[in-house]
């Protein structure tokens, strides 16, 4: 039998966070030499990548010396310019996803525009260049305002329920979306090769923190039936292909009290809600992105058990990160802990995540609420 053979490719990415640290820790287990770029001298990558190029995102000639330690690129964040990502293809690197995608992706108005124009299922919504109380009232309550760039993370969106809250508008180019009552919030990784297969991980069910809107907990499979799981890996691989993507893709889906299910946001880029799958899938996510910018088969996404995962956020005070009872969770049975290594805590910060997997949701579920009673990240202020 004839085998292909090839030379290990470099890889080069920008942003050098937890995603930038955890497709570095993937690549090690294929022998692949990983060069990061982040401005952060200890950013999380930095302690496990073999090159970091300490520069601003926008500085041009990081960009050039990134050029000379990668064949093959990729990124872990959504707010770069694509300019700069076209420098890099234009000297015969491959860029993945494609920066035409970012353009897409980074602009929540185009972004709402792809899905129409792709028959993909979402929200009532119009582009609001100058929000105003005209505008809002116009639109109609209750609405939820979304900055159309720089926002993540709960940053940079207003759930204006009436006239009486016009004064938590924000005051940048938006787009105004229907409010409507939620059953459920889900989501989805798929995952695009080069020569255009698309595989799907089983849906997730998610659970947001109210006061930072930010994922809290998230527990796999979802609470939905076989034919909304079959319809939703169709959305996730529909918008995929649409995009011509290759790597991993992350759809935010919304379950209406009608049962209606429709595209709420997606991230062309590994993502928080995949995170599980390092422990509950035969593929993780950082692997499967990285097979498929590199030309390699595609992973099985199987999932083997089911599973939670918590996310762990900065508490008070600011400050030198200190960690309260990892030795405490560490002695929970089948509970694995990431914790992300940044120096400084914030509240709301993510600081690591915690995966539980168990027999059952309920038995995990369990376990993870043990997990977030007793394991605190908190920062510690030196006079």
């Amino acid at each position: 039998m004839n085998t292909q053979t090839q030379p290990v490719p470099r890889l080069g990415i920008i942003g050098g966070g937890q995603l930038g640290k955890m497709l570095c820790q993937a690549a090690s287990e294929l022998g692949i030499e990983v060069t990061v770029l982040d401005p952060d001298p200890h950013a999380p990558a930095s302690s496990v990548c073999t090159h970091h190029i300490v520069a601003d995102f926008k500085d041009k000639s990081a960009y050039e010396a990134l050029s000379e330690k990668a064949d093959v690129i990729t990124y872990e964040r959504e707010d770069l310019d694509d300019d700069l990502l076209n420098l890099l293809q234009s000297k015969g690197l491959k860029v993945f996803p494609d920066p035409k995608i970012l353009h897409v992706i980074q602009d929540k108005g185009k972004q709402k525009q792809f899905f129409v124009d792709n028959d993909i299922p979402t929200s009532r919504f119009e582009l609001c260049d100058t929000p105003s109380a005209e505008a809002l009232a116009s639109f109609g309550y209750p609405l939820v305002q979304k900055a159309r760039c720089g926002g993540f993370d709960g940053r940079g969106v207003s759930v204006i329920k009436d006239d009486s809250q016009v004064d938590k508008t924000l005051n940048t180019p938006s787009i105004l979306e229907e409010c409507v009552d939620i059953q459920t919030e889900l989501a989805i990784m798929v995952a695009r090769s080069q020569d255009g297969a698309c595989v799907a991980y089983p849906t997730v069910e998610m659970d947001m923190d109210s006061e930072g809107n930010i994922l809290d907990m998230l527990t796999v499979p979802a609470p939905i039936s076989e034919e909304e799981a079959k319809q939703i890996e169709t959305m996730g691989c529909t918008i995929a292909q649409a995009l011509n993507l290759v790597g991993v893709l992350s759809v935010e889906i919304f379950k209406d009290t009608n049962g209606d299910i429709w595209v709420n946001e997606v991230s062309s880029r590994t993502h928080n809600s995949g995170h599980y799958t390092i422990e509950a899938c035969v593929t993780s996510q950082f692997q499967q992105h990285l097979r498929a910018i590199l030309g390699l088969p595609l992973g099985s996404t199987q999932l083997l058990s089911p599973a939670v995962m918590v996310n762990l956020l900065g508490s008070a005070p600011e400050g030198d990160t200190v960690v309260h009872g990892l030795d405490q969770v560490l002695e929970l049975p089948n509970v694995s802990i990431h914790l992300y290594g940044k120096k400084k805590v914030s509240p709301g910060r993510k600081m690591g995540h915690s995966v539980v997997i168990g027999s059952s949701i309920e038995e995990a579920k369990r376990t993870a609420q043990t997990v977030k009673q007793q394991l605190k990240i908190s920062g510690e202020q030196h006079v």
